[in-house]
């Protein structure tokens, strides 16, 4: 195990600058997940620290050293590609072993170090098979496998699980996790689904256009997002964020839309009197009104998914999604009164979009 640690780096292809000066430290034995949509350089930041791509500027050190110049086979790393990458005429023990072959390892510790992992990731009874004879989920244990083996220092995932169907996703992430606790090992994954890296993560590093927007524990990230973006990309169904002015009255701050909605955000809301922000609620964080005041909400769309029911409709003109656990009948065109979680308000700036407070 190593820590991995990011310092200032740039990336240029010619006159293009994909990644910008990213600062980074990923402690020893943690699992640290790279989040961010397609072509925010999260890929690319994962090669320049297995090697695969040249650093312009900045430095990148594991367990301490800098490895700017060091090839990738002397960087004690191992890499987990989304396409597999095995030898479809090599059975799965010599594709496991395939590495420490290269190495020069002893026979004997070569065969202990493959069935090892064969039993870590329930591989035994396919090591005579060849890749084409396994399944999805099987041939990515088996690229897991062959990382395994060389006992690196850091293991680097690149969006491993692209490939597989929903059901084998879930599956993989969970066998994925428990291979980390019981390796300790540590950890880079790379994926744009924030599911993935809510359900992985000890650290999520949301990454956009080339700079970290964020990084924090999953929760934290969930629950106190720095911006906008952070605020929109993670969370699924994605968060309500409407636009209006701060208004103060009777020690509450409200925030009222272009049509006249008024949208309690509490009394220690921190907004000037007057500004334009953005008002962001969760789905789950909106509840049926039981009294009082309340919001009047136009149901548009009921999608039940079995665990919750998410309500698509419309407040004044803006459109707003509620989630509830509790089932309910509600019915297109049925008018619903609905109240947000104070303490789960957030409030961004309209120009800027960071959070405030």
């Amino acid at each position: 195990m190593a820590s991995v640690d990011v310092r200032k780096v740039f990336k240029r292809f010619g006159s293009v600058e994909v990644v910008h000066g990213i600062d980074v430290t990923i402690e020893e034995g943690s699992f640290v997940v790279l989040l961010g949509p397609s072509g925010c350089g999260k890929s690319t930041l994962l090669r320049m620290i297995a090697g695969l791509e040249e650093i312009t500027s900045g430095e990148i050190a594991i367990g301490g050293k800098v490895v700017n110049n060091v090839p990738p086979k002397d960087r004690d790393i191992a890499m987990v590609f989304q396409n597999y990458a095995l030898y479809p005429h090599m059975k799965v023990y010599d594709n496991m072993a395939f590495g420490l072959k290269l190495r020069g390892a002893e026979k004997a510790t070569i065969d202990q170090k493959v069935r090892q992992a064969a039993t870590i990731l329930n591989l035994t009874e396919y090591l005579d098979r060849f890749p084409r004879q396994l399944s999805g989920g099987q041939r990515q244990r088996v690229a897991m496998g062959r990382a395994i083996v060389r006992d690196p220092q850091v293991f680097l995932f690149d969006e491993p699980l692209s490939n597989l169907d929903a059901k084998l996703r879930v599956q993989m992430r969970t066998e994925i996790r428990e291979l980390h606790q019981r390796l300790k090992s540590t950890s880079v994954y790379v994926t744009h689904d924030q599911i993935e890296a809510m359900t992985m993560a000890d650290k999520i590093v949301v990454m956009r256009d080339g700079h970290i927007e964020q990084s924090g524990a999953p929760l934290e990230v969930y629950d106190r997002p720095n911006n906008l973006f952070v605020a929109g990309f993670i969370g699924s169904p994605a968060m309500n964020l409407v636009e209006g002015t701060v208004k103060r009255a009777n020690g509450a701050t409200q925030v009222v839309t272009a049509d006249g909605v008024s949208l309690p955000a509490g009394a220690n809301a921190v907004a000037a009197e007057g500004s334009k922000v953005i008002y962001g609620i969760r789905p789950d964080h909106i509840a049926l009104a039981n009294g009082g005041a309340s919001l009047d909400v136009e149901v548009a769309v009921v999608e039940p998914t079995g665990a919750e029911t998410l309500v698509v409709g419309k407040l004044g003109k803006t459109d707003i999604q509620a989630a509830f656990r509790e089932r309910h009948a509600f019915k297109p065109g049925q008018r619903v009164p609905m109240t947000p979680m104070l303490d789960k308000v957030h409030l961004f700036d309209a120009g800027s979009g960071r959070r405030l407070g």
